[in-house]
């Protein structure tokens, strides 16, 4: 029997190891000197896998007129299984903040790079051009984002960026896992992920997304990107999604989630959904 809570062998996830081993690679320190993008600009697409192909097929191929986007490549794998834990209050003061639109919001994840065993403690910060500015710190052993040292990290970076203290209670809210593939060019970044499983932690609940969709999105320090035009072009436009409000809009339907609604009934399939 299907764990619903392990990324699967879709059609998705065969497109975005495809797409990643037809393209030249990238290793992880140039990806961190040409593309760092700690403060960028996101964008978020959910794009068929034949729409896929064709969009980064034309954007890794080589051309005489712009440098060809390359794709991640550590240890021979151009595919990487990533789980993140979320961290918000018990009212979700992280997921309603974002819903109004909130400058001063913010997201607290740990994120386990799964092949390599590395963990961050991750805050997604809004910035001052509406830009996502991202602030990381290694976990390590027993290490937890709820640990003294986690929490001390978390005081300082709102007080800095913010001027407001931490939330008092923090607990998990919600995990992921799915597989990424990562296509790099100056300046730009393309993550690419497929197979995303959600799960409740409150409820057991499990979503799974649709097969046949890439979850795409675009990151930079600009507003627009040659890999935004190109999917305009065809005909795909940026979707009111993120994983994290997304799932729980389908996970926890009592909501007020109308924002995501729409975006999260196409990238969730009715069969992904399962109780515990």
């Amino acid at each position: 029997m299907t764990d619903l809570r392990t990324p699967t062998r879709t059609a998705a996830a065969r497109a975005i190891e495809e797409a990643a081993h037809r393209a030249e690679p990238l290793s992880l320190d140039e990806l961190n000197e040409r593309s760092a993008l700690l403060s960028r600009f996101d964008r978020s697409y959910l794009v068929p896998t034949g729409t896929f192909l064709r969009v980064i097929g034309h954007l890794t191929r080589p051309s005489p007129h712009a440098v060809p986007f390359r794709a991640l490549a550590i240890d021979g794998r151009r595919a990487f299984r990533y789980h993140s834990v979320y961290y918000d209050t018990p009212e979700l003061r992280s997921f309603h903040d974002h819903r109004q639109g909130r400058r001063l919001r913010f997201k607290i994840r740990e994120r386990l790079y799964a092949d390599s065993g590395e963990r961050q403690f991750e805050i997604k910060l809004k910035g001052r051009r509406g830009d996502t500015v991202k602030h990381r710190r290694p976990l390590t052993g027993a290490d937890t984002p709820l640990d003294t040292a986690a929490r001390a990290f978390l005081a300082d970076t709102l007080h800095h960026a913010y001027a407001i203290a931490p939330p008092l209670v923090l607990g998990p809210s919600l995990s992921t896992d799915y597989l990424r593939s990562t296509f790099v060019a100056d300046g730009q970044r393309i993550t690419c992920d497929a197979g995303l499983v959600c799960v409740d932690p409150r409820t057991g609940r499990t979503v799974r997304c649709d097969g046949g969709l890439v979850l795409v999105e675009t990151k930079s320090a600009e507003h627009l990107t040659e890999a935004d035009r190109l999917l305009h072009a065809h005909q795909v436009r940026p979707a009111v999604f993120t994983k994290y409000c997304g799932a729980l809009a389908v996970l926890r339907p009592s909501l007020p989630a109308n924002r995501w609604r729409r975006a999260a009934r196409r990238a969730f399939t009715p069969e992904g959904a399962s109780a515990p």
